[in-house]
């Protein structure tokens, strides 16, 4: 006799044996992902990506004239872009770590005065 817990109804079942107790069968079929097979499969997109970049730096090897804070300099217009591109993510990321300890101090604040 199989009985399902809960919705969830591919976690675990309930059978009871010849001898009376019940046996917990697993019934999770899902394939298990360990720390190696997430991280090569992270390591194949990255040279994915690397590899698209590195196309892109070269197809726009044209060199450009780039301003920037007073200084005058010139590098292929690939490289701009990329390091235009980084400084962007880089802004990014400083505004999400702003936004992310924000409410932890004022958590901390409020927990600091109520002790």
């Amino acid at each position: 006799m199989e009985r399902h817990e809960g919705s969830n109804e591919n976690r675990l079942s309930d059978r009871t044996g010849p001898s009376g107790p019940a046996v917990h069968e697993s019934m999770d079929t899902s394939p298990q992902h360990t720390r190696a097979s997430v991280l090569s499969g992270v390591i194949v997109i990255a040279a994915i990506v690397l590899g698209f970049l590195l196309v892109f730096i070269v197809q726009n090897s044209a060199s450009a004239t780039v301003h920037f804070l007073g200084m005058q300099g010139s590098m292929p217009l690939g490289v701009a872009m990329v390091f235009a591109a980084l400084a962007g993510a880089l802004l990014v990321a400083l505004v999400g770590i702003a936004r992310s300890l924000q409410p932890r101090s004022a958590v901390r604040k409020r927990t600091s005065r109520q002790h």
